[in-house]
């Protein structure tokens, strides 16, 4: 017999108005109903709790109990009973007995009870197998087995997007969809990051001292119902200035979802390690690692770009700031960079200007490798809002 958790009892109430014929005699039923909630008679919920009437629904993640009873029905003794459980899934055979040991005797009408546990690790048809052997007083030796079959089905469907930011920060998207026919209580969502990053978990809002779940208080997952979860990933520092090794990371950590359902019945699952497309840097990366928001219209201002090599050789560079419609550089266009070996990188410090307002993107950039003679262009690099410092018939 598996063990589940029971349910609320539930009634239908039948109301009518005093002024209709029967008047009081449903309420007085009601009243007089002890599964219904004294006081709160129309409820559809009562006071009591219901068995499980039959196998119900098994999911992945959750702990599948069950009860074994060994009765013996005759009028004799018998002797050396050894009872086996085991659980066959598509992929293995589990053995789920508590004891391998065999029991010296049973008399006549008593029995043997065990109860055996196991956390659901896959999908599909599995099959509970109880095997029984004994000696008789004659010293006959007998074997018996008995086959429960059942299906283990998929709670829930998760979905992942990868987003790469303009620095080495990486952006996760779960997407995660309730597919069983009863709310769930999403106790925990969290991912655990791969070695090589820190997260963050962006599912809260700031509010006082503590940060309140961009859920509300209540974390339930209605049936069909899908949530987004967000989560930031920074390379730790150790492994941030390498810019070959953060390039080739595909690996990025796991997610760890953590449920409840009937009454407090818990489930877990843990996905694999969630992959992503490694990004395609090239020969050399460019990225700023300071530039404002906000800048005032035909006014010089400073950025800081990170010039890394991710090649496997060393490079010459040599830097070239081209001119665009809103965007002009300033300083000595051409200037030598010098070498740059293989996985270092660059601070450089630059000043430029625009002359039209609005959102701009900041282009114009090439760098060559004077080496091998390659040139690589750089266009839309980062965007910067311009803004007029005077008024509106001043601009």
């Amino acid at each position: 017999m598996r063990l589940t958790k029971p349910t609320l009892f539930t009634n239908l109430p039948v109301t009518c108005e005093d002024r209709d014929l029967p008047g009081d005699s449903f309420g007085q039923l009601m009243r007089d109903d002890p599964s219904t909630i004294k006081g709160a008679e129309i409820l559809m919920l009562g006071e009591m709790l219901t068995l499980p009437q039959n196998f119900g629904n098994i999911f992945l993640g959750e702990t599948f109990s069950s009860y074994i009873s060994v009765h013996n029905d005759s009028n004799q003794v018998v002797k050396d009973i050894l009872v086996k459980a085991d659980l066959q899934t598509s992929s293995q055979r589990l053995n789920l007995s508590a004891s391998n040991s065999a029991v010296t005797e049973l008399k006549p009408e008593c029995c043997i009870d065990d109860v055996i546990h196991h956390e659901v690790k896959e999908i599909g048809t599995h099959i509970l197998v109880c095997a029984v052997s004994y000696t008789t007083q004659y010293g006959e030796k007998l074997y018996f087995r008995k086959f429960f079959k059942f299906q283990v089905l998929k709670p829930l469907d998760v979905k992942t997007k990868f987003y790469n930011a303009e620095t080495d920060e990486v952006f996760l998207e779960a997407q995660i969809q309730n597919i069983t026919t009863s709310p769930m209580f999403m106790e925990k969502v969290s991912l655990e990051p791969s070695m090589m990053y820190n997260v963050t978990e962006l599912n809260t809002v700031a509010s006082g001292d503590e940060g309140e779940s961009t859920f509300g208080k209540m974390s339930y997952l209605q049936p069909m119902d899908t949530r987004q979860y967000l989560y930031c990933l920074k390379p730790k520092p150790e492994y941030a200035e390498k810019a070959g090794v953060i390039k080739g990371v595909t690996v990025i950590g796991k997610l760890d979802i953590v449920w409840k359902t009937n009454l407090g019945e818990r489930g877990r699952l843990q996905t694999s390690q969630l992959q992503r497309m490694a990004p395609g840097y090239g020969d050399i990366r460019l990225s700023l690692d300071m530039i404002p928001d906000t800048v005032n219209l035909e006014e010089p201002f400073d950025i800081i770009c990170k010039i890394t090599n991710c090649s496997e050789r060393t490079m010459d560079l040599v830097l070239e700031m081209c001119n665009t419609r809103s965007i002009h550089w300033c300083g000595v266009s051409g200037r030598q960079l010098g070498k740059l070996s293989p996985g270092a990188f660059l601070s450089l410090p630059l000043t430029v200007l625009s002359s039209v307002q609005g959102l701009q993107s900041i282009s114009g950039l090439r760098l060559t490798d004077t080496f091998l003679k390659r040139t690589y262009e750089y266009d839309d690099i980062a965007q910067v809002c311009v803004v007029c410092p005077y008024t509106s018939n001043e601009c």
